[in-house]
């Protein structure tokens, strides 16, 4: 049997992976704890991990892993922001899954999206004691409105599809512009001061680190609406509450938190937040936060753990990695995987 370490194993992960690695030579070894360098060592004896977006994967980390003779990083996400793959080329093969549902994190942003600007979640709490007044509920109608999306991928045009349906016009920027899709590209700027609603769609890189900042916030209209289903450090969260106390965002609805990897997916509410910060921006009335749920939903999960096993099953038959990434992804002088099958 070929051993895994499965870190950051939550009780909804487990069903899938076990349903789909019954009848193969896979064997998973579940771990509550998170990956780091403290924790790797628990990889012993296997021949790969598999880990989610708040796993440390730093250079000391695949150092370790690479000693205890651990080939292969399998992602049972999207993102790889918390990999590092300069570290792990030459190494550590890693692959990941691209493209779970992204209808499930575009419905989770427009949910967070009608939510706020209805007030759903304050009516609820309302009507629960009886109270029936609608006092402070009052909202706009999305029809006719701009939308504004950062980052136009498999979600963020499933999300631009969903807006359409509302009568929104849209814009968007990215990049890499996607052909013959019909989609109205600007630039940031024009983006950031005509859109009523902004979405974040993007991954993390050195280009969207931080791409809602102060700077940024002072271009966009009075009011506007920010989601964010994406990365954490794509806001600048000391920023985003300034914007908010200024009243120029009318409201944030976000899914992720820059300082968010010791905190999302546990339950803490018989402990004192020790992050202010975060503290400080759940207390605001116009600020939704999940803790990075808009992935969850069975479907999603199905195809997280389907797709990552035929990763796992290609790379130990030496087949094709199809979802396989590197440093070098793009750079076919160096990076192997159009020629070989792999990127190293």
């Amino acid at each position: 049997m070929h051993k895994f370490a499965f870190f950051d194993t939550k009780p909804y992960d487990r069903p899938g992976f076990e349903k789909y690695s019954e009848g193969t030579d896979i064997e998973f070894k579940f771990f509550e704890t998170k990956l780091d360098e403290d924790t790797a060592g628990l990889a012993e004896g296997c021949e790969g991990v598999v880990v989610f977006v708040n796993d440390t994967v730093n250079a000391a980390v695949i150092d370790k892993l690479y000693s205890m003779g651990i080939r292969l990083i399998a992602l049972r996400c999207a993102g790889f922001n918390n990999v590092d793959t300069r570290a792990a080329f030459e190494k550590i093969h890693i692959v990941r899954v691209p493209a779970y549902s992204p209808y499930a994190v575009a419905e989770h942003a427009m949910a967070m999206l009608l939510c706020s600007l209805r007030r759903i979640h304050k009516a609820y709490n309302r009507t629960r004691e009886f109270n029936f007044s609608l006092n402070g509920f009052t909202g706009f109608d999305l029809h006719g409105k701009t939308v504004g999306v950062i980052g136009t991928g498999k979600i963020g045009r499933v999300f631009i599809d969903i807006c359409r349906g509302f009568g929104m016009k849209v814009i968007a920027y990215d990049p890499y512009p996607a052909k013959d899709s019909g989609i109205d590209y600007v630039s940031l700027d024009e983006l950031f001061a005509s859109a009523d609603i902004i979405s974040l769609h993007c991954p993390l890189t050195k280009e969207t680190e931080y791409i809602i900042n102060k700077d940024s916030i002072k271009l966009m209209k009075k009011g506007v609406f920010i989601i964010n289903t994406s990365r954490g450090q794509l806001i600048d969260t000391d920023d985003l509450i300034e914007g908010i106390k200024n009243k120029i965002i009318g409201a944030a609805c976000l899914d992720v938190y820059e300082e968010e990897s010791n905190i999302f997916f546990e339950d803490n509410s018989g402990h004192i937040m020790q992050d202010d910060t975060l503290a400080r921006l759940i207390s605001m009335p116009n600020v939704i936060l999940t803790s990075h749920q808009a992935f969850l939903t069975s479907d999603a999960l199905e195809n997280i753990a389907k797709i990552t096993i035929e990763n796992i099953q290609a790379f130990l038959n030496g087949n094709e990695i199809k979802n396989e990434l590197c440093y070098h992804c793009g750079k076919s002088d160096i990076c192997k995987k159009e020629r070989a099958g792999k990127c190293f």
